[in-house]
């Protein structure tokens, strides 16, 4: 942990000096000194970052987007609202949604008949053995 001065202290160190340096502001505890050496580790500073203000209207907006076009991505959900990525990535993570992203996949072709065979055999499998059928991935 850096302290001030011109000595490195540990997390322990800084609460007890900053309780003996500043006794009538409420107690700091390890848990608050660590969050704040993560914030100045991570963005050199501890000032507090504003967040946007989004009103309830741009949100119902971007997230009627979304489920008319799971596929928009967010950049485009953002410049379509006029709205920061950030902000956009943000709000729907709040909101627990996420765009779909298209994968290419290859299709199996007739003349593709060792793949065919392949997933015949699966498929058989799974029918057969009754616990193969309910998939385990989310």
């Amino acid at each position: 942990m850096i302290g001030y001065g011109d000595r490195a202290r540990t997390q322990c160190e800084v609460v007890r000096l900053f309780r003996e340096t500043h006794p009538d502001l409420p107690p700091l505890n390890q848990g608050t000194i660590s969050k704040i050496e993560v914030q100045y580790r991570e963005m050199g500073h501890v000032r507090k970052v504003p967040i946007a203000v989004v009103d309830d209207d741009t949100k119902l907006n971007l997230l009627l987007a979304l489920e008319e076009n799971p596929i928009t991505p967010a950049r485009q959900l953002a410049r379509d609202s006029n709205r920061n990525h950030k902000t956009v990535l943000k709000i729907l993570k709040y909101e627990k949604k996420r765009p779909y992203k298209m994968q290419a996949v290859q299709e199996l072709l007739e003349d593709d008949p060792d793949r065919r065979e392949l997933r015949n055999t699966h498929l058989e499998v799974k029918q057969s053995n009754p616990s193969l059928r309910k998939s385990t991935r989310h």
